[in-house]
């Protein structure tokens, strides 16, 4: 396992490692680095990025032994839209929020979307390599969610409306993959999280309507299972962007144990 120590810095666009599983993990919002010469242009202040990235999912699948994280902001390109759109230049692609404080060039554009091109390639190598040796695998797209948008002292989310993690399966075969993705809802629903259960239901906040599992599912159709995982930011305050250790510790906890429960799974369909 490689430790993420060796990849920190602005050069640095993800981190990957492989291990003896069919089991990948992903999270391609945790990055909060944006390239120098787009910096200085960003109309956004540190936390109001922050805000809207997945922080702290890359510790949740810290134990996995196939894990990719990406070290750049959504706000530099983001990974989880279709290239034509992976560049938020108008508010209303960016939940209202003015990204840049003039437009951007065609050739930062270009740049940013080589480095969309760049991960894609590198993420289909990466899991016709799995694909080889397992004959199929499970990617666990982790991603966060925001409850708090009407500001720290505001309402949440009415719980209808957001469970603690959703599951979203809408591009994928999910007649094919069912046993795989109802382990890991039961397992996870049943997991002990500090001492209570989670709320863990099916595209209710979410779809999975993400260019990753998309991607994933139309290039391996039947050998990949891309369940888009989103946790409710119940391990971190959303507004100061404080972690809770020990929800973090949970999570991640959960994730590691859930690995034998889809191996198995994954071999009742393959």
């Amino acid at each position: 396992m490689l430790d993420d120590s060796e990849f920190t810095g602005d050069h640095v666009w993800w981190m990957t490692s492989r291990g003896p599983s069919p089991i990948v993990g992903t999270a391609i919002h945790n990055g909060h680095s944006v390239r120098e010469n787009l910096l200085s242009r960003m109309a956004l202040e540190d936390d109001e990025r922050l805000r809207e990235e997945d922080p702290f999912t890359a510790e949740t699948i810290h134990d996995l032994a196939n894990r990719i994280v990406f070290q750049r902001s959504r706000f530099e390109i983001d990974l989880n839209r279709a290239r034509d759109i992976a560049v938020y230049q108008r508010p209303e692609q960016a939940w209202g929020l003015n990204v840049w404080r003039e437009p951007l060039s065609g050739a930062d554009l270009a740049e940013s979307l080589a480095l969309h091109d760049a991960y894609y390639g590198m993420l289909e190598n990466y899991l016709r390599g799995v694909e080889a040796q397992y004959g199929a695998f499970v990617v666990l797209d982790i991603h966060s969610y925001n409850h708090r948008r009407d500001g720290a002292s505001g309402m949440p989310t009415a719980t209808a409306d957001a469970p603690e993690i959703n599951i979203g399966t809408i591009s994928m075969d999910r007649t094919r993959w069912a046993p795989v993705v109802d382990a890991f809802m039961d397992f996870c629903a049943d997991y002990d999280f500090l001492g209570r259960r989670l709320d863990v239901r099916e595209n209710v906040a979410f779809q999975g309507r993400g260019e990753q599992t998309r991607f994933i599912h139309e290039r391996f159709p039947v050998s990949g299972c891309a369940i888009a995982v989103e946790f409710k930011k119940i391990f971190m305050d959303e507004w100061t962007g404080v972690p809770d250790w020990q929800a973090i510790s949970a999570l991640r906890s959960l994730i590691a144990a859930s690995v034998p429960v889809l191996e198995s799974a994954l071999r009742e369909v393959v």
